[in-house]
């Protein structure tokens, strides 16, 4: 019989030993810059948080880690014996994935795990989520294939319960393909040839998986939708095999104090009255945490954690005749970075939570009170850290298809892309599915479904549907140009300085690029040529000063009319050295104190006009 401390001894040697072999199977690839978190990588437990903070539930499994994979012709097979193996969530392009291979649009990749379902799961249906596969993901469970699903920038689910093994492992395969800038799919920045604004391309599995046990009566989707002009707040609630008879009961709490419970009937929509709500903003970023149950003949059948936030976003004319937009009824400038979400050592893919959380942090250290995404989806989890820091965010839709002849200095006077019907449905669909999953988050306050052009097509229709699908927030139909009398917001892009060239008299009139001031830093660069700014300069002095002046020029220009401004960029990102940080985030280009002191009297400009 072994005594204590033996035991204790074989299980450190035994955890050793993994340890061993896992780090002997990975290692990062490539011989490019990296951040200070990708050493903290950790291929057993990679990004361990659970990714869906706004719907929590108790009990969940991640399958991240180290994967086989292949890649093969686009109609071939799947090869017989793996090539390696590939850390998930990481794109097979990055370093961190331990691969860094180009696929291409000829070829396919080929993913392949074993995984075991926790016997006190036993009588539960098993979800198998992922958060995001770029772009056409075929999904086997134990050799049945189960699903076909496309789109890069959303999350998908399915209950994979009938296709399960009483006991012992299971298998699972996926199998990507991705066109890159070959097909017509919304891709962002993503090209076959990076170089100047372009990056590299993003294959396969670049969010979490994992395993979610639910009883066969469920809810899949929650959608909350504040009014604080009534002190309410509405629910709606999407439920799995809901019968008649069934409540909702929502418990709504202000830290640890309860404030309220609520009960409706399931499959309709419901209010929760608050008195004297407490408001949030990127000043104040309350959120109310609440509990969420689903009751069957007075059972629960399915809890989770959630929360909200009490906010409005609108537009009024002022004063002056200018239509500012507001936040909770008061006149906002929303000011901030351009943010493209992109990672030296995972591309789409932050190394670890800390990191994904940084850039927020920063932005807000900088004096910013608002992010714009950048033709690009976040996983859930940014979106909690704007909620939960206090940042507004502008979401782009990602660009796909061709981009039209661009006009941005005329009124009202754009030439549209002619999709082919299948690329028209590949952008409807998507489109739908990235709203539909960021509707609940309330950092999310402008939409935009364009950018300079790019796959722009059948702008009033697009905007048009956008308005009426999320009332509750602006719509921002063509950052950039080309212009249409549609949606809330006029938006210009000029660089490097800011100029107020168009003006809407109807409408919000905004900048939603300006800047790109360069500053290449050696031992922080992607390569060591061809790197590019709209400006460049020699050192950080040079860089802050000339920040300065455009927002000194900038903070006439909303006494004139501008109620908006988008500073380009948070990082540098590649071939692209116009960051306030580098690439790698280890250096700030410009003096903080100086930055964050203008920035807000930036802001604060809107309350002088």
């Amino acid at each position: 019989m072994l005594k204590k401390g033996s035991l204790t001894k074989l299980f450190l040697m035994s955890v050793l030993m993994t340890f061993q072999v896992s780090h002997a199977q990975w290692k990062p690839q490539g011989d490019k810059i990296r951040t200070p978190w990708a050493e903290k990588v950790d291929p057993d437990n990679v990004l361990p948080e659970y990714p869906r903070p706004i719907m929590e539930r108790g009990e969940w499994k991640n399958l991240n880690g180290l994967w086989d994979y292949s890649i093969s012709g686009r109609e071939k097979a799947q090869p017989d014996a793996a090539e390696g193996k590939i850390l998930v969530p990481f794109a097979v392009e990055s370093a961190l994935s331990g691969v860094m291979k180009e696929v291409g649009s000829a070829n396919v990749l080929w993913y392949n795990r074993s995984f075991s379902v926790p016997s006190e799961w036993s009588g539960k249906n098993i979800v198998l989520h992922f958060g995001a596969v770029d772009w056409q993901a075929d999904v086997w469970v134990n050799d049945i294939k189960v699903t076909t699903h496309t789109g890069g920038f959303e999350p998908f689910s399915l209950d994979i319960t009938p296709f399960l093994k009483d006991g012992g492992d299971q298998e699972l395969t996926v199998r990507v393909w991705d066109p890159s800038d070959e097909g017509p799919q919304p891709r962002g920045k993503q090209v076959k040839k990076p170089e100047g604004i372009w990056y590299t391309p993003v294959t396969g599995i670049w969010q979490t998986v994992w395993l979610e046990p639910v009883d066969e009566k469920h809810i899949t989707d929650l959608r909350v939708v504040p009014d604080i002009d009534k002190n309410s707040v509405r629910f709606t609630a999407d439920i799995a095999n809901a019968a008649h008879g069934d409540i909702i009961e929502v418990t709504v709490f202000d830290g640890s104090e309860e404030v309220k419970t609520v009960k409706a009937a399931a499959g309709s929509s419901f209010d929760i009255h608050l008195e004297s709500p407490k408001l949030w903003s990127p000043e104040s970023p309350f959120l109310y945490r609440t509990t969420v149950k689903l009751r069957s003949n007075g059972t629960v059948t399915d809890e989770f954690k959630s929360y909200f936030a009490m906010r409005k976003i609108s537009t009024r004319r002022d004063e002056n005749g200018v239509v500012r937009m507001q936040l909770n009824n008061k006149d906002y400038f929303h000011f901030g970075p351009l943010d493209q979400g992109w990672w030296p050592d995972g591309l789409y893919t932050a190394p670890t939570d800390e990191a994904l959380k940084y850039d927020i942090v920063r932005t807000k250290e900088m004096g910013y009170n608002m992010i714009r995404k950048h033709v690009k989806v976040e996983p859930a989890r940014w979106y909690t850290h704007c909620d939960e820091l206090g940042i507004l965010v502008w979401q782009d839709m990602p660009n796909g298809d061709k981009q039209k002849e661009w006009q941005m200095r005329k009124y009202f006077d754009g030439k549209e892309l002619q999709r082919t019907s299948e690329s028209e449905a590949i952008y409807r669909k998507e489109w739908k599915g990235i709203m539909d999953y960021l509707y609940s988050y309330p950092s999310i306050v402008v939409w935009v479904p364009f950018n300079e052009a790019w796959g722009q097509f059948k702008t009033v229709e697009i905007t048009e549907w956008t308005v009426d699908y999320d009332p509750s927030r602006l719509v921002n139909s063509a950052s950039g140009g080309n212009h249409f009398d549609t949606g809330h917001i006029l938006d210009l892009h000029n660089y490097p300085g800011p100029d107020l060239y168009l003006y809407d008299a109807k409408r919000v009139t905004v900048l939603g690029e300006y800047g790109g001031i360069g500053l290449p830093l050696k031992g922080h660069l992607w390569e060591n040529k061809n790197n590019w700014g709209y400006v460049q300069f020699k050192n950080s002095k040079e860089v802050t000063d000339e920040y300065e002046k455009y927002a000194e020029k900038l903070k006439k220009l909303i006494v004139r009319g501008f109620s908006a401004a988008v500073y380009t960029q948070t990082t540098d990102v590649e071939g692209e050295v116009n960051g306030l940080m580098t690439y790698d985030r280890k250096k700030d280009k410009m003096d903080l104190k100086r930055i964050q002191k203008i920035n807000r009297e930036v802001i604060d400009m809107i309350h002088q006009k």
